[in-house]
């Protein structure tokens, strides 16, 4: 069995097609380096911009079924040739699945023009045949472990559909993007729940360090069984505040889950140390999740919902996305500057954004520099390791 390393050497054609996470990891940081300061820029009115079915609409969209989505992606289509054995999805076949995930971003902007049906045709597509190629990698490799992230990227396509029917029905599309956000907390957890381990244990036994000790265990499934039953209950009945208290308890368990792994060990090892303050948002967001069905005068949705969203989705992408673009590309598994300054930026922008509402400053200045600090972090990695995306890798 050859590695992906070895299979992406043998790729003869243009290195940004030659494996999965370049060119979705690139769009992917793109669209988050821009969506949050476009969003902030017309609400201010500073930008005369409104897209159709609206600006807030538009915006919970794209970060979860543009920005994620990509990313998503990207990571899924890179770790599916070591997960089956088989050759990477690259190439002609690659570009068009890229194309289709830029086609969906064009139709959201253009369906007034094109009409909503075609819209929601085009960038439904590109989940769905994402789905579809995962199944067919998995089932041909009979790699029957991952069997469950091809049924979440089915639940995330099906979550996109779910908003454009909304939308059609003169809704506002909220339940689709919470729908997306729920199958993302769940991927957070499960795809978190490998890497993070992994990457501390083969980074302690680099160092010599006491061997470590904290295996998949009750306690982690427990805890994942916890969130997809929060999660259901916060999109099916919301007012039960059962729901609010399983999504705490949910929380709880995740940090239970973090602490085994003891990260604290990995500190002088910033790409390591990331993936643990991305799990620590996760199980953050869904306490203060659950503490907003069971107490919202205490704390806003809104800011629950961004400490799930820029601060774990923000945080675990990017750590995912620097380590996988320098492991890939042939780059010393090494944080320079500019990947440390990424860190700070996303996780100090996440907490800004969560904690605007009780910042002494207005809510709209907060809300804008919270945004321009965290879209900050993605731009940087599109400036910096757009470079490693889109040259040969490294020999």
């Amino acid at each position: 069995m050859t590695s992906s390393a070895e299979q992406m050497r043998a790729y003869k054609g243009p290195a940004f097609f030659s494996f999965g996470f370049r060119p979705f990891f690139l769009g992917g940081a793109i669209t988050a380096a821009i969506a949050p300061l476009v969003t902030v820029a017309a609400l201010s009115g500073v930008l005369a911009f409104n897209p159709p079915n609206g600006l807030i609409a538009w915006h919970a969209h794209e970060m979860v079924y543009g920005y994620l989505a990509a990313v998503i992606a990207g990571f899924i289509l890179t770790a599916v040739p070591n997960w089956t054995g088989r050759l990477p999805i690259n190439g002609l076949r690659l570009a068009g699945l890229a194309g289709l995930w830029l086609a969906g971003r064009a139709a959201i902007l253009s369906a007034d023009f094109i009409g909503a049906p075609l819209a929601m045709a085009v960038d439904c597509a590109f989940l769905i045949v994402l789905d579809l190629l995962l199944w067919r990698e998995v089932i041909t490799g009979k790699n029957w472990r991952n069997v469950p992230i091809c049924i979440l990227i089915g639940l995330l396509g099906l979550g996109n559909i779910l908003w454009h029917m909304q939308l059609a029905r003169g809704g506002t599309g909220t339940f689709g993007v919470h729908w997306g956000l729920g199958v993302v907390a769940v991927l957070l957890a499960l795809i978190g729940g490998r890497v993070t381990p992994s990457f501390t244990r083969n980074w302690l036994a680099k160092t010599g360090a006491a061997p470590f000790a904290a295996p998949f265990a009750a306690i982690d499934k427990v805890a994942i069984a916890a969130l997809v039953a929060g999660v259901l209950g916060w999109l099916f009945a919301p007012g039960a505040p059962v729901s609010g208290a399983i999504l705490m308890a949910a929380g709880a368990l995740h940090y239970i889950r973090l602490m085994r792994w003891r990260g604290w060990r990995t500190i002088a090892e910033p790409l390591v140390v990331i993936l643990h303050f991305g799990y620590f948002w996760l199980a953050t967001a869904l306490v203060l999740l659950g503490l907003s069905l069971l107490a919202p005068s205490l704390i806003a949705q809104s800011a629950a919902l961004h400490a799930l969203t820029a601060g774990a989705a923000g945080v675990m992408t990017l750590a995912v996305m620097t380590r996988a673009t320098r492991g890939h590309a042939g780059h010393a598994l090494e944080a320079d500057r500019a990947t440390i300054a990424i860190y700070i930026l996303v996780n100090i922008g996440a907490g800004l954004r969560v904690a605007a509402p009780l910042l002494p400053v207005s809510y709209n200045i907060a809300m804008g520099f919270a945004a321009l600090v965290w879209s900050s972090a993605f731009a940087v990695f599109a400036l910096v390791y757009g470079r490693y995306l889109v040259q040969p890798r490294r020999q």
